[in-house]
């Protein structure tokens, strides 16, 4: 589901940008255990404008990225703003419930994944999940900071932002299903009254027979 005008000036102004360089990319850097090991080939899914983007090669030190957005508009800007990263990301317009559309992306493709905001704006946000744990090596870290059905509840969200009525997901019915996928919690922690979830999991290893 496409942001409307006002969600989309909000996410790309200076404070959500400043909010998410210097204080979530750390927060979930330090869930994650620091930076990738090098070489690291990652995902983003919903890039927008590319600046998430660009915080995963920086600070996230991948040596490549992934990245889609279902807004063809924010897709020709991530082009524009990693103009000067050549050869190390490639972004396309696409549906994060199937990469393999997109990036041709076989399972355990990728060492990272990363959801800045995105997934409580897809309907079917668990076939989203279901696909972030296929692409995923096994001991690949999902990286992901979300807002929960609480902060959609509230006046303001309603008011001024568009997104699916139905099925939306609470903090803990989050991190419930990732499990369920193959995905198990590293580190998580909500703010602002469960609003907003921010947290790690690694893709576990295929049992053996």
């Amino acid at each position: 589901m496409l942001m409307n005008r006002i969600e989309t000036a909000a996410v790309n102004s200076p404070a959500r940008r400043a909010l998410q360089r210097f204080y979530e990319v750390p927060a979930l850097m330090k869930l994650a255990g620091g930076p990738l090991a090098p070489g690291a080939w990652a995902v983003e899914i919903g890039c927008g404008s590319g600046f998430g983007t660009r915080m995963i090669l920086d600070h996230f030190g991948a040596a490549k990225v992934d990245a889609l957005d279902l807004d063809a508009a924010m897709v020709a800007k991530a082009r524009r703003r990693l103009a000067d990263r050549p050869g190390r990301v490639r972004l396309e317009v696409g549906d994060a419930t199937d990469l393999k559309a997109a990036f041709g992306a076989e399972d355990g493709t990728y060492d990272a994944a990363f959801d800045f905001a995105i997934i409580h704006h897809i309907p079917d946000w668990r076939s989203a999940v279901a696909e972030i744990a296929r692409v995923l090596k096994p001991g690949g870290v999902f990286v992901f900071d979300e807002v929960t059905a609480h902060a959609l509840a509230r006046p303001t969200y309603r008011r001024l932002f568009d997104h699916p009525e139905h099925d939306r997901f609470t903090a803990r019915e989050f991190l419930a299903e990732l499990p369920r996928h193959g995905l198990a919690v590293t580190g998580a922690f909500t703010r602002i009254s469960g609003d907003y979830l921010l947290g790690t999991a690694r893709k576990r290893a295929a049992n053996r027979g």
